[in-house]
Order: structure tokens, then sequence, then C-alpha cells
């Protein structure tokens, strides 16, 4: 039985060797807890025919712990000093392919391609970089990739974001252009202590789970999530006046904006936290035709 990683002696031994210090820039922040690490790799419902796509393995903590639970594991290190310690690190597995790449500019549907020839099932399993938690996830759920869904690590405030119902002050356009590609759920939530170092702030764990449809159906993605956007530009505002002065020319079209209000049953000085995806898809189809050139 191989050693764990992620233990703080066995940390502290590989920092040493490798005369490795942690770049607050790239938000390096490594898991000292195999129990944490079990615990998230088995709300992936990994198999040993599954994929696993990893983002920023650090030294190696989460990827060994997903490469005994799955057939092949993929993940993209932006960092070039910790590739030797890597292949040090993840040696006794023959089931992992480390891609010095920047998660944000890689075809990630092409290594797929490559690297998971004739696997069906894949998830997404990370502990993500903090600073560009929301730019991953939005790139990855734009691509349409292949996958059964994410099990990611990242700012509690962050998930709780993700995760928030209407009415609640965690709920803006963030939940509602992730929610619109997946179930989203909180898996447990992990305390700074974890880490080494040790962040600012406590970090969650959510389960993103692809729909096989949208919650909704409209005419236009982009505008829906535009529309969304606009209405939380300024929360105390009302979704009438932030439409009125966030969409092009708002202010010259506020009668329609108040007929589409109208049309979808929806009061005018409501906020937007206190409306649903369904409401925001009604209010999206009716704005389009006034705010979007048709051809």
């Amino acid at each position: 039985m191989y050693k764990d990683i992620a233990t703080p002696i066995r940390t502290k031994e590989i920092l040493n060797k490798y005369g490795f210090s942690f770049k607050k820039s790239l938000g390096q922040n490594f898991l000292i807890d195999p129990n944490i690490l079990r615990n998230i790799v088995s709300h992936a419902n990994l198999t040993k025919d599954s994929g696993a796509i990893e983002i920023g393995p650090g030294i190696g903590a989460l990827t060994e712990h997903l490469a005994r639970a799955a057939k092949k594991v993929v993940s993209f290190e932006i960092d070039q000093r910790l590739l030797p310690v890597l292949e040090d690190t993840l040696s006794p597995y023959d089931n992992i392919k480390i891609i010095h790449s920047d998660i944000l500019k890689a075809d990630v549907e092409k290594v797929i391609k490559k690297e998971m020839p004739g696997i069906e099932d894949i998830m997404v399993v990370a502990n993500l970089p903090y600073y560009v938690t929301t730019p991953i996830l939005m790139k990855l759920l734009n691509d349409r990739l292949p996958i059964r869904g994410f099990v990611v690590m990242m700012q509690k405030e962050v998930a709780d974001r993700i995760t928030a119902k209407p009415g609640t002050k965690e709920y803006g356009s963030l939940s509602i252009a992730i929610q619109y590609y997946v179930k989203a759920e909180v898996a447990m939530v992990v305390p700074k202590t974890v880490f080494m170092p040790q962040p600012n702030v406590d970090s969650a764990v959510i389960r993103l789970i692809k729909h096989d449809e949208p919650p909704v159906k409209v005419i236009d993605e982009d505008f829906l999530f535009e529309v969304t956007r606009t209405s939380f530009a300024q929360r105390r505002k009302t979704i009438l006046n932030n439409l009125q002065s966030g969409l092009p020319s708002g202010k010259e079209k506020k009668q329609q904006i108040l007929d589409a209000l109208e049309q979808c049953g929806i009061e005018p000085a409501r906020r937007g936290e206190t409306l649903s995806i369904q409401e925001f898809a009604k209010l999206a189809d009716a704005l389009y035709s006034h705010f979007c050139n048709t051809q």
C-alpha cells in the first residue's frame, strides 16, 4: 500500500525535497487530509470504467485518490515547477496523464478524445484555484464537454452563490448561469485547517450534475444571461430600473420593458433575486425582439 501524499508530514517532505515555495498568484493551497480527499472522490461516484479530469493537481494529493478510483485521470497543471514533483509522487500509478497547460486555454474536448477513448463516464474532480473558479466552470460548461458533471472544491462563499435559490441574498446571475446547465448542490464544507498553507476562508465541495435538457428553453441563451446579469447589476434596484439602465437603449425603451414585464406577470417593482430561472427565461424571450437584431 502506498503512503498517502496528503498528510502534513509527507507534504512537508515533498516540499522540502524540491525546495518548493507556494505562489499566491496561482492560488496554491494543498490539502493535507486523506479523509477529505476520499470523501471528495466518493461524491464523484467513479468506477473502474470512469475517467476523471483534474485541474491544478499541486503535488498529486487528490490525483492519486482519483487514480485509485478511476480508469484514467487527466490532470492540467499550469505551474511548470510542479511537473518533476508530480512525476515523482505519482510514479506508482500508470493511469495518470499530466498536461502542462492553462485550463482556460486548453482544448479539453480534444484532450478527452485523445486520452480517454472509449470512456463514456467522465467527471471533472478538482480543488479549483480560488481566483479563477468561476471562469473555469463557465468555460467547461460552455464547451459542452462529454462529461457527467463536476465535483469541485472552492471558497464556501462562491459555492453558496452557485447553489443559491431565489429569494436568498446569495442568489444572483452566477446561480442562474450555472444552474441552467447543471443541478447544483453543496456536498460538504471543508475547514481551512486541512490546507497548507491555510487559506483565510472555509471551503466547500459542490456537486454539479449536467441536465439532460436545460430547465428552460429560450430563443437565445446569451441574451438570457445578459438579462440576468443586468437584472442583478445593482441589487437594491428594481428589475425595471436595472433593465432600463443596463440593456442597450433601455432608457428609450421603457415602455417595451414594461410591456414585457406585464406579459410575463412580473411586477416592475420586484428585484432580480426574487425571480426564478423560469421567470427570467420568459422575460428574456419577451424582450428579445426589442433588444436583439433579428434577421
